[in-house]
């Protein structure tokens, strides 16, 4: 169960340095360039996206679905919550500087990236054939390949 938290904290962590990365080369690279924030913000949620499709896929392989799907959204809400409500205090902003729309923005950016590298990952894993239970069902259908069949007699 430690093993699982500490999981769910290593990826809540590593979500939040992205953020926290991507806002400091905004911060210090472009300060003013509004096109170049975007790219960066952009290519952070592509980032993030692909740290859960990774991860989608890995986890998916061992794990049933529901025990990694509830790990990476708990990692994620830690690590959104961390992302809206600190990330911006640690370049000298406000959180809610640029408005509720902002605001709400990032959070529905956020999510969709979480959603989009989630859904990537385990459709490949699917795809694959490599996923938990289809693992299961192919040892469940060799195992019953395996056994002879019983002969009836009249």
């Amino acid at each position: 169960m430690r093993e699982r938290w500490r999981a769910i904290g290593v990826l809540a962590a590593a979500l939040f340095l992205v953020n926290v990365v991507a806002r400091l080369v905004i911060r210090f690279g472009f300060p003013d360039d509004d096109a170049a924030s975007d790219r960066v913000s952009w290519l952070m949620f592509l980032v993030i996206g692909l740290i859960l499709a990774v991860l989608a896929f890995r986890w998916g392989q061992d794990r049933p679905v529901g025990r990694w799907s509830a790990d990476l959204a708990g990692a994620v809400a830690v690590a959104l919550a961390l992302t809206v409500f600190v990330g911006p205090l640690l370049v000298g902003e406000n959180p809610f500087g640029g408005g509720a729309g902002l605001f709400f923005a990032q959070i529905w950016l956020y999510l969709a990236a979480v959603a989009a590298g989630v859904a990537v990952g385990y459709l490949i894993l699917t795809a694959l054939g490599r996923d938990h239970r289809s693992r299961q069902l192919k040892r469940y259908a060799e195992l019953k390949a395996a056994k002879p069949r019983r002969v009836v007699r009249r």
